[in-house]
């Protein structure tokens, strides 16, 4: 989003029919999607880990639903959240998170920096903490929900 986002311009230009523009979630806000003569389009954002979030979230699922697949959603298990976490209660938030089995319990936390330009955030993870809009604070202990990127932790 910005004086050098050409994504609006060159749908109108393909004559796209634009659905959204922007979506409630972190990282990933600027992103769009709509049809280019009956064919889905996506428009992710320009940031390294905010294009592979909402490629994770939104068209992987796209692909599979349209190659047949009747469950496209990751697997989601529930684990221990093991820091501190606030953020403001209007966005959805996917953390990138590292999953470990401690004493029989499954246990989450994240892998450090969560900007949209930390690339080892992706490399290091196994799994999206899924944040709820409506959640504000979480707390060591807390249990949260983790979409499984990997069934190896």
């Amino acid at each position: 989003m910005g004086d050098y986002d050409f994504t609006k311009p060159v749908f109108a230009e393909l004559g796209a029919e634009m659905n959204f523009w922007k979506l409630a979630i972190r990282p990933g806000q600027p992103v769009a999607f709509g049809k280019i003569q009956g064919v889905l389009a996506f428009g992710l954002p320009g940031n390294p880990v905010s294009s592979m979030v909402t490629c994770d979230q939104l068209v992987r699922p796209a692909i599979l639903k349209m190659g047949g697949h009747v469950s496209y959603a990751r697997p989601v298990v529930q684990a221990v959240f093991q820091e501190k976490f606030s953020k403001r209660s209007d966005r959805r938030h996917f953390l990138r998170g590292i999953l470990h089995h401690e004493d029989g319990v499954l246990t989450v936390r994240t892998t450090g920096g969560q900007g949209s330009g930390i690339l080892t955030s992706m490399v290091k993870a196994n799994g999206f903490i899924d944040i709820p809009v409506e959640v504000e604070r979480l707390n060591p202990g807390d249990v949260v929900n983790v979409q499984l990127l990997t069934r190896n932790f």
